[in-house]
């Protein structure tokens, strides 16, 4: 990752290490929780209203890849913004966090667009409470991006929350963009110091670099805007984002970006997979496949993303022309996930998409 880098873990204090467990733990968590509203409760929302699901196909994921221009009602769509440690306040002019969206009774109140299926209760924003995940359903649709980060509140100990909901991020495209070009020595200062077209063709490897097509929604631009933007901060960050579009469960970390989607396999594939994890059919299909689909199995495909050379900064630190043909991102690795929540089964790994 390039501009100002999250500070490693043995560049930690002890108690700043148990913090950076306690947040990958709670990271674990809600990747499971968002891959099963995102995706799994999705692929039903269509099968409850007897339309097909729109499988993403295997040559969308490849990087550079077009995403067909259609928007499905029945798929969820979201924006979720996990950080590390609390926003300094001074970062409110870009990403809008105020008193009048606080995770609070009296703001659901007056949110008209929310709809609590249940009382709201205070310590129900917490991600350690077994409630939080009602929570979130019931305003995860809501437009812009929910913010959950280290409770402001208290400094005696680390305890993660809920604090924010309809989070705009106002940080403009051509800075975000710029931002990166100078930390990849594209440009010295300026976006615009080598003419128009050099700027246009810069912010569209900005979208590249986050693997997302150039004509992307509102909510995939923001996430990878914020994602830009929490560079600034030195501590780790995670946006997930989700689009009746995409179909896809976006998820942008300090590793980069990834995608996760519904694939259907043959009942060959199956066979296949399962023989190379050393791993009965039947245990694959309890513990990986969310449904069947007459002789095909669906699961959760993901997909990581490693930067190419041209998307890192130089070593000599000089610098250098673009060229926007070349790929700034490459295909790192193909997993089958098991169904969320499932405890012993780990990843499998596979290579579809250029098979």
């Amino acid at each position: 990752m390039t501009g100002r880098l999250w500070y490693k873990r043995e560049d930690l204090s002890l108690a700043s290490r148990l913090r950076r467990t306690y947040y990958e733990l709670m990271r674990d968590d809600l990747d499971q929780f968002i891959l099963q509203y995102g995706l799994v409760d999705s692929y039903f929302n269509f099968q409850e209203r007897k339309e097909p699901y729109p499988f993403v196909e295997r040559r969308e994921l490849k990087p550079k890849a077009r995403i067909p221009t259609l928007e499905y009602g029945s798929h969820n769509a979201f924006l979720v913004i996990f950080i590390e440690d609390t926003i300094p306040v001074s970062h409110k002019k870009y990403i809008r966090f105020f008193d009048d969206n606080k995770v609070t009774k009296k703001n659901f109140i007056k949110a008209e667009s929310i709809s609590l299926k249940q009382e709201f209760e205070r310590t129900q924003k917490y991600l350690d409470s077994k409630y939080v995940w009602d929570l979130l359903r019931d305003i995860l649709p809501v437009d812009y991006a929910l913010l959950i980060q280290r409770d402001p509140s208290t400094k005696l100990y680390d305890k993660y929350c809920l604090t924010h909901f309809h989070v705009r991020i106002d940080w403009p495209i051509a800075e975000a963009a710029e931002e990166l070009a100078i930390a990849l020595r594209y440009t010295s200062k300026n976006l615009y110091e080598k003419g128009d077209k050099y700027a246009e063709d810069l912010q569209k490897k900005f979208f590249e670099y986050y693997g997302q097509p150039v004509m992307s929604g509102g909510r995939r631009t923001a996430a990878i805007v914020a994602s830009q933007y929490f560079r600034r901060l030195s501590c780790l960050s995670t946006v997930y984002a989700g689009s009746s579009e995409s179909r896809a469960m976006i998820r942008i970390s300090e590793k980069g970006p990834s995608k996760t989607v519904l694939m259907k396999l043959s009942e060959k594939e199956v066979r296949e997979i399962s023989s190379q994890s050393s791993m009965t059919n039947a245990a694959f299909k309890e513990n990986y496949v969310i449904a069947r689909e007459g002789r095909s199995s669906v699961v959760l495909f993901h997909v990581t993303y490693e930067y190419t050379v041209h998307a890192k900064e130089p070593d000599d630190g000089k610098l250098r022309e673009l060229n926007p043909d070349l790929y700034w991102l490459t295909v790192g690795s193909e997993q089958i996930l098991p169904k969320p929540f499932t405890w012993k089964f780990p990843p499998l790994n596979v290579n579809r998409i250029y098979t």
